[in-house]
């Protein structure tokens, strides 16, 4: 092997082991676009009641979040328990949980307005950013609270890493 075929395999060899690694520590991010967007399905919930899957609810991560957010108790696929409104099916559920549900599972590309979600719905939203890159559209300010994360606006391509920073941009478009 002369010396330009075994440069060759060495740098072949190092992509390989630098996409390993890349593929290992992908950081997974949350992409907030502020405002107005025409191609974001504005309304969340009347998507989610056409699209979404019996297993969608009764995933571990959705338990949990109908039980903070609703304050109501996952029964089954088609049953939720609330302590207000007694049994329910899964479509009387919250607008906030359905939009979050569709942020975990819904795999369409499209974009979801989170305006939709109050801001006890925010701390999902980062939790699932953990899990997933997600999109979403937000037409107010949402309080993602004191502690730090990390998200990109779409509409600057800053990324910001706390309230303060995301409200300084915030401001300009919403």
């Amino acid at each position: 092997m002369n010396y330009d075929e075994k440069t060759k395999e060495h740098s072949c060899r190092i992509d390989r082991l630098v996409m390993r690694v890349y593929d290992t520590e992908r950081i997974t991010m949350l992409k907030i676009f502020l405002g107005e967007m025409p191609e974001a399905v504005y309304h969340p919930p009347t998507y989610f009641d056409n699209q979404y899957r019996d297993e969608w609810i009764t995933d571990p991560l959705t338990v949990e979040m109908i039980k903070d957010v609703d304050k109501s108790d996952v029964v089954g696929a088609h049953l939720i328990e609330s302590p207000v409104l007694g049994p329910i099916p899964v479509k009387a559920i919250s607008g906030g949980v359905k939009t979050l549900i569709l942020f975990r599972f819904d795999d369409s590309g499209k974009v979801f307005n989170a305006s939709a979600c109050g801001d006890n719905c925010a701390k999902w939203i980062l939790k699932i950013a953990e899990l997933k890159d997600i999109t979403i559209n937000l037409r107010h300010v949402m309080d993602f609270g004191d502690a730090a994360f990390k998200a990109e606006v779409l509409n600057t391509g800053t990324i910001v890493h706390d309230m303060m920073e995301f409200s300084a941009i915030a401001g300009d478009y919403v």
